[in-house]
């Protein structure tokens, strides 16, 4: 039961992944619909913001799925797809701290989305080299928090729809959203990596208190 409903879980995820992945790429079509809200960046900081978009959006297509094919006899695509995916975060997490340091929103806002691409470099790098170093226990490990910060575009769009329909000041609720969607995911994960071991691609309880 708790098999299948982690599997459940998993796949609404990566549908969810995929749908914001494919939303968001709306805005690298030659002429962006519905893109009115970022506007400004694109006409401001366009080869940034596209930069970021495409970076993001490649890491939501693919991120989730690498929890599946780190065995035999996917693993070759795991490596392959895997090198895309950091290469997509660290593009990523580049351009958008570019964005936040440029961002009109508020000193709070900038921070906000300053350390989730300043985390969201870190994570995934570390999870690189410990790929490169055959540790591939912290190397999962690492990889799932970047995972959990790459979510972040998912929670910042279900956030600012509730802010609107609470009808919350968007001046006030946008800076609290720079810092609500990216920072519970990174203590979850970091809460679930504590009491969970990683095995066979499906979580599974930790047998012992020395599993790193």
């Amino acid at each position: 039961m708790q098999r299948v409903a982690t599997t459940t879980l998993f796949c609404l995820l990566a549908l969810i992944c995929l749908a914001v992945a494919l939303f968001s790429a709306r805005f690298l079509l030659p002429e962006p619909i519905m893109a009115e809200g970022m506007a400004a960046h694109l006409s401001a900081r366009p080869l940034i913001f596209l930069a970021h978009v495409a970076g993001g959006a490649t890491t939501l297509a693919l991120g989730a799925f690498q929890l599946v094919t780190w065995r035999e006899p996917r693993r070759r695509w795991h490596r392959m797809a895997g090198r895309v995916y950091v290469g997509a975060c660290l593009v990523g997490a580049v351009a958008g701290l570019g964005l936040a340091l440029t961002s009109t929103a508020g000193p709070v806002a900038s921070a906000g989305f300053s350390l989730l691409a300043v985390c969201w470099f870190a994570t995934t790098t570390m999870g690189w080299r410990k790929a490169m170093a055959g540790a591939f226990a912290q190397h999962r490990r690492w990889m799932l928090r970047s995972l959990s910060l790459t979510f972040a575009a998912v929670t910042l769009r279900i956030m600012i729809p509730l802010a609107e329909i609470h009808q919350l000041d968007f001046a006030v609720a946008y800076p609290a959203i720079a810092v609500l969607c990216w920072v519970p995911n990174l203590i979850l994960m970091e809460l679930w990596l504590r009491v969970w071991a990683w095995e066979g691609g499906l979580p599974a309880p930790r047998r012992s208190a020395g599993n790193a």
